[in-house]
């Protein structure tokens, strides 16, 4: 089965999404759907998808679910609850009780919008987690390369959880890369419990001047420090149209892949996010 590991669904007529609220990203400010996604997915040779949170709502989480429930290609849900909720467990228990409650397989905060870069090791945040975590879901890390130490100790902290780094940590491609990104990633995979998404890569270099060389580099590196167990193919759709169609989105993380061997472009595809979210799959 070849996986889609992050993708989203939203529309801004009935809902808000603050970051979307920046000029440049006009382009995508319109409602993407199930019945826009499939035909992509259908042209690129993806058989399934995990669509993931958008914005910090218990009614979108409801509402992927529902979506989960009535597409058979949507495997996984990757929602928002609040963490820092006393309740977190009871709301948790609650959502997996709803019809396409079995998809929902890890919970994401969008960090790097938060002022504080040590929001992650806030202690109701950590508890927030332990709820998590006691009922066997992934937790998607949405940070950039000043978050990271947060992640890392995290990661350090639950040695017997899952973690999800999305978009690799959004490396600054557009300005040619950081040794702070490269050594903090170093540092995380190190954890040993987290997988490494390599999506939302083109939208971090410049929109309208990138190639799959350009991104090489840091999918290189994410390989080299994660291996090829722990890497993830992800869209980013529809975030990625900003830079590029599915297709070539697709077909640049392929090639990428593919020049690190032919087991890791394998494993990327499918396997990994199997494995990463516990994934119940025919």
């Amino acid at each position: 089965m070849i996986i889609d590991a992050h993708q989203h669904f939203w529309d801004p007529a009935r809902a808000d999404y603050p970051w979307m609220d920046a000029p440049e990203l006009a382009p995508i400010r319109r409602a993407f759907g199930p019945a826009d996604l499939a035909p992509l997915l259908k042209a690129n040779g993806i058989d399934a998808s995990i669509v993931v949170q958008c914005r910090s709502a218990l009614e979108e989480t409801e509402e992927f679910l529902r979506i989960a429930h009535a597409t058979p290609s949507v495997i996984g849900v990757v929602g928002w609850a609040d963490l820092t909720d006393g309740d977190l467990g009871e709301t948790l228990d609650r959502l997996r009780a709803l019809p396409g409650g079995d998809k929902l397989v890890g919970i994401r905060h969008q960090v790097h919008d938060e002022l504080d870069a040590d929001w992650l090791l806030r202690e109701d945040v950590q508890r927030g987690l332990t709820a998590v975590f006691a009922r066997d879901l992934a937790y998607d890390f949405l940070v950039r390369t000043r978050e990271l130490p947060a992640a890392i100790a995290t990661a350090q902290a639950f040695p017997q959880a899952r973690f999800v780094l999305d978009h690799a940590a959004k490396p600054p491609i557009a300005d040619g890369g950081s040794d702070e990104w490269t050594d903090r990633i170093t540092a995380l995979a190190a954890c040993g419990n987290v997988w490494c998404k390599i999506s939302g890569l083109a939208t971090e270099a410049v929109w309208s001047d990138w190639n799959a060389e350009r991104l090489l580099p840091f999918v290189e590196h994410a390989a080299k420090c994660f291996g090829e167990d722990r890497l993830i193919f992800g869209s980013d759709w529809p975030v990625c149209l900003l830079a590029g169609s599915y297709g070539e989105i697709k077909g640049a993380l392929e090639g990428c892949l593919a020049k690190l061997g032919s087991g890791v472009r394998e494993k990327a595809f499918g396997g990994n996010a199997k494995a990463a979210y516990r994934l119940v799959t025919a």
